[in-house]
């Protein structure tokens, strides 16, 4: 058994990965199932985060058991496995980042009161506060600090659980009705909540490069003290998830509260109506405990895209060797900055279509990423003795079934 010591000089990964989980998928999501749905919405929330583990898992152990990336990995299987995942990460980068930082700067403008502000502006003060933090911090700052942001997110959301759940739920309204779970919209709530809970199966590959990245500083770990690291990383995303679902549950099921659809609308929404239900006194804590929610994802996913884009094209043009010099990551970073303005900036409008298309092809596409990553881990890259054990496997296959049905109903509403 790893000494205490041992384990925190091994947090950082999984760290990382919690914190970029954090974002809209338990803000938002998680929140939102719970004021929807109530105390139900534990069940597949709990199913997600269960059922996807091997897929993340695997980006651990094979890195570990390498010293390859998970993306490495793809290529291979075949170059095709490559291309495909170029693909879906094209498709997300220019997106999914893109809608982050809206969602953070228009959560940010709505806090603090600065409505004369536009969001693409304060979008453009974000990218470049994140890009600078990343280029002259590199990954120590990013995991040293987002170990401090994970801490005080994980305490502030213990202590307005346990605030809520001591006053007990609210009441519900006269006409009060609960909402079905098994119509189409109940389902398609389901299809979303379980898609981003903890995150997007593609992701996988970012803990395989941010254990590369730490590596380079300190001794490797065994397979089993970096699996442990994940493991706490991987828990605390479970357990903020239950506790913001149990929140929303608390102070807004029943009460016939019109949620917004909006992203950015309802996170304001959530952090005015917890306040209402806790206190006053309470505003600034959970105001700041909501935009740093959001920031840490918006920073994890920024250092994540651009080292997973420069894998990508280092190993589709191997003999460009650009792609491995020291200014390669700051390229990178200030390329998704200014591409991501620009999608902001043009785009703005129609900004839910495009997350609309990214969501669509995470969801379809997820299964079988989980596949190829299940390929990796059992392939002859990896001594047998270091493949996963026959129920982490079985538990892969069911994760594999239970994903592609979903993705197919998905597919069935959205195109047909």
């Amino acid at each position: 058994m790893p000494s205490f010591k041992t384990v925190l000089k091994n947090l950082g990964p999984g760290i990382l990965f919690a914190s970029m989980a954090i974002g809209t998928s338990h803000l938002v999501l998680s929140t939102k199932a719970g004021a929807q749905y109530g105390w139900l919405m534990i069940i597949p929330i709990i199913l997600a985060n269960v059922l996807k583990y091997p897929f993340f898992e695997f980006g651990v152990r094979y890195t570990n058991v390498t010293n390859k990336t998970l993306i490495e990995g793809y290529l291979n299987r075949g170059k095709g496995y490559l291309w495909f995942y170029a693909i879906i990460t094209f498709v997300t980068t220019f997106t999914i980042l893109a809608a982050l930082y809206t969602v953070t700067a228009g959560l940010f403008i709505n806090l603090f009161n600065i409505g004369h502000s536009s969001i693409a502006i304060v979008a453009l003060s974000l990218f470049l506060i994140i890009s600078a933090l990343l280029i002259f911090g590199k990954y120590k700052f990013l995991e040293i600090s987002l170990k401090f942001v994970i801490s005080i997110l994980f305490i502030a959301l213990l202590v307005t659980t346990v605030l809520v759940v001591v006053k007990g739920p609210v009441d519900h309204a006269l006409d009060f009705e609960p909402l079905p779970i098994f119509n189409e919209v109940g389902i398609l709530f389901l299809i979303g909540l379980i898609g981003w809970m903890p995150t997007t199966v593609e992701a996988s590959s970012w803990i395989s490069l941010w254990s590369i990245e730490k590596w380079k500083n300190q001794e490797k770990p065994s397979l089993k003290e970096s699996l442990q690291e994940f493991n706490i990383g991987y828990i605390i995303t479970a357990i903020l998830a239950v506790f913001f679902m149990v929140i929303g549950w608390y102070t807004l099921y029943g009460t016939n509260t019109q949620l917004s659809n909006n992203a950015i609308s309802f996170a304001d929404q959530v952090v005015r109506l917890f306040t209402e239900h806790i206190g006053t006194w309470a505003y600034l804590f959970i105001a700041i405990s909501a935009f740093a929610t959001m920031f840490s994802t918006c920073m994890t996913a920024h250092d994540a895209l651009a080292r997973v884009s420069l894998d990508i094209i280092s190993l589709l043009k191997p003999k460009e060797k650009w792609y491995s010099t020291k200014n390669a990551y700051t390229t990178g970073i200030l390329l998704l900055t200014f591409i991501n303005f620009v999608v902001i900036a043009a785009f703005s409008a129609n900004m839910g279509n495009l997350v609309a298309l990214a969501t669509f092809v995470s969801f379809v596409v997820a299964p079988l990423v989980g596949y190829m990553n299940l390929k990796n881990v059992t392939s002859s890259d990896l001594d047998p003795k270091f493949w996963p054990n026959k129920q982490l496997r079985f538990l892969t296959y069911v994760g594999i079934l239970f994903l592609s049905l979903f993705a197919l109903y998905y597919f069935y509403i959205i195109i047909l």
